[in-house]
């Protein structure tokens, strides 16, 4: 068992869940900067037409000449689009076939009914709705300053980014006859699929 460090992403890829259920304790960065092309605002889930990516739409900055960095936790989300209904009505779509989707359907749905300001609140009540589904209780907190090379701690920010390419091991998927095992999709994913038995899982992975 180890102390880490990860970003907080949108419900989160397999392979960061992974590090997290085996780990001591947990910092979750809440000090660094947002950055595009990550799991911050984005997942990916497994439809009937193939491999596909939810986005959360996000207010950006006015643009001056000078580049400013916005800190990841006071990004506001685009609430003008109705981006919750899509999310969800895509989520139903590719998973209420699945095992366990009506198992934890109403505990998740309401995340999708409910407004949020920032994406960092919203990432945060996903996380932990998705502990309360896989009946885990982590050693989690928040960071209070942002260190860019931490000592002394496992450093897995770099699982947010989404470009990065990681193989996690296989379970049955609903559309996997049609388009093969997809690998490191969001947790929802293998918490669909696998039900409680996600946890022996990820323990093993």
């Amino acid at each position: 068992m180890k102390e880490i460090l990860v970003s907080l992403p949108y419900f989160g890829p397999i392979s960061q869940f992974k590090e997290l259920i085996n780990a001591s304790n947990i910092w979750i960065e809440k000090q660094d900067n947002f950055q595009k092309q990550t799991y911050r605002n984005r997942m990916y889930i497994l439809g009937a037409n193939g491999k596909l990516s939810l986005n959360i739409p996000i207010k950006h900055l006015p643009k001056t000449k000078v580049k400013v960095h916005q800190k990841y936790s006071e990004v506001k989300i685009d609430n003008e689009d109705n981006w919750q209904s899509v999310h969800w009505k895509s989520l139903k779509s590719a998973y209420q076939t699945s095992p366990f989707f009506e198992f934890y359907e109403d505990e998740l749905a309401l995340l999708f009914r409910k407004d949020y300001l920032t994406l960092f609140e919203f990432n945060r009540e996903c996380f932990e709705t998705v502990l309360e589904c896989l009946q885990l209780d982590l050693n989690f907190e928040y960071t209070s300053e942002y260190n860019k090379q931490p000592e002394n701690i496992s450093d897995h920010r770099n699982l947010v980014n989404a470009k990065s390419s990681i193989t996690t091991p296989g379970y049955i998927q609903v559309f996997q006859e049609k388009h093969g095992f997809i690998s490191n999709l969001c947790i929802l994913d293998l918490l669909f699929n696998e039900g409680p038995n996600a946890v022996t899982f990820l323990r093993t992975m």
